[in-house]
């Protein structure tokens, strides 16, 4: 270890104390499910019940619980999808702090309402901007106007030696060191102060990212070497889809040589299914990554752990809004090659859609959607057709089928904007 990297890891062990008395020790949860399909020990660190249910309080009531009077009074100021907001919302309220918030328009309603709770009057709530980046910016410019302290999400060391103390909480449960701790990687903080701690206190411990395939701003930056701007972002895993990873975090990840791994947030929906249904745990998208991301050899997973091994995952929010369920479950179906989507080029006859259903259609497959508009100027119409399968091995069949039929079928692949219009 590096004496930078040292000092991080004495860093976490101080925040650890000086946090104690503002955050819960999370538990950490046998996972029979993922234990089952790995054929490892998987345990879950719930950071879904903090508080503010995410492990994000940590970093920001140990930035601010290090201000002097004076640093105070001027006040603070942040970005966030909603996480950090609502664990720098309950610190302003609880350390008197005036704070402002900056959150990007598409942070689900949930959170904000939660940040309004914790935060009351202490703190003030600026909803601009598409992304992460664009609300970061903004809290940038607000700190510069008004001499107000910034309190980064990830890219400060401070924020970094917070987020890192979840490593000494794992350290502390466990009777032996973990084989491997699986990371959730937005910007980069957890991860860093995670790894650090894990360098200096667990050294046989491998610690992995997981980081969403839409959003994978980590794995360019390693793979540019400094950190770069993805121009386009898939917002799906709100908490950590961020277009830049941080410049400290990211030195940090590279001098450990930390391995990073891109999930696909498909299979990010999966898990989130899977934890409600089977564990009961309410998971973000980000919540989820770190355990979506996991599997035993041929599995398709792209971080395959070695059976008997044993495993943490990072559950690292709670805060789901119900309404994105739909959204979750269609992502779900696609990713798990149960729903595809076709143009059907309909005859304007009656009998045409019957024939449709009975030559075409196997036994357990289903319409989940219909879209048609009957034209009487033309002889055919077509329509958008979704179908549900029973089983994902039964599509080789419907398309062959498809072939036979004297329909004009065009299958609609997931990177076609009619995809995107429709599903």
């Amino acid at each position: 270890m590096t004496s930078q990297q040292q000092t991080l890891a004495h860093e976490v062990e101080a925040a650890a104390s000086r946090i104690a008395d503002s955050v819960i020790l999370s538990p950490l949860h046998i996972s029979e499910r993922l234990s089952a399909a790995t054929s490892a020990n998987v345990y879950l660190k719930r950071e879904d019940l903090q508080m503010v249910r995410s492990y994000k309080i940590r970093g920001a009531f140990n930035f601010m619980l290090q201000l002097d009077a004076a640093e105070r009074a001027r006040g603070v100021v942040c970005a966030s999808a909603g996480n950090h907001a609502q664990g720098f919302a309950r610190a302003c309220s609880q350390l008197g702090i005036q704070g402002t918030i900056f959150v990007p328009k598409t942070t689900p309603r949930q959170k904000i309402d939660r940040v309004r709770h914790f935060g009351g009057e202490w703190v003030s709530i600026e909803i601009a901007g598409s992304t992460y980046d664009d609300a970061s910016a903004l809290a940038h410019r607000f700190a510069d106007r008004n001499d107000a302290l910034l309190v980064s999400a990830f890219d400060d060391r401070r924020t970094i030696a917070g987020q890192g103390t979840v490593a000494a909480e794992i350290h502390a449960q466990l009777e032996t060191n973990p084989d491997y701790i699986i990371v959730p990687v937005g910007g980069g903080g957890v991860l860093a102060g995670i790894a650090a701690y894990a360098a200096a206190n667990m050294p046989n411990t491998q610690v992995i990212g997981a980081e969403p395939a839409g959003a994978a701003s980590m794995i360019a930056a390693l793979k540019a070497g400094h950190p770069v701007t993805l121009e386009n972002i898939d917002r799906f895993a709100d908490g950590t889809a961020v277009k830049r990873a941080g410049a400290l975090t990211y030195e940090i990840v590279a001098d450990l040589g930390l391995d990073i791994r891109p999930v696909a947030e498909g299979a990010v929906a999966t898990e989130m299914l899977s934890m409600y249904q089977v564990e009961g745990i309410i998971a973000e998208p980000s919540g989820a990554l770190a355990s979506a991301g996991i599997g035993a050899a041929g599995t398709g997973k792209p971080i395959v752990v070695e059976p008997g091994s044993t495993v943490v995952c990072l559950v690292s929010g709670g805060n789901n809004d119900i309404s994105r369920y739909p959204e979750i479950l269609e992502r779900s179906l696609v990713h798990e090659g149960l729903k595809h989507y076709f143009i059907v080029d309909f005859p304007q006859e009656p009998g045409a859609l019957r024939r449709f259903l009975n030559e075409v259609l196997g036994p357990d497959d289903d319409i989940a959607m219909f879209e048609y508009v009957k034209r009487s100027d033309r002889e055919t119409g077509p329509a958008f057709v979704g179908i549900e399968l029973g089983y994902a091995e039964d599509l080789p069949n419907l398309l062959e089928r498809m072939e036979a039929s004297q329909l004009e079928i065009e299958r609609v692949h997931q990177n076609s904007p009619m995809f995107r219009l429709f599903a």
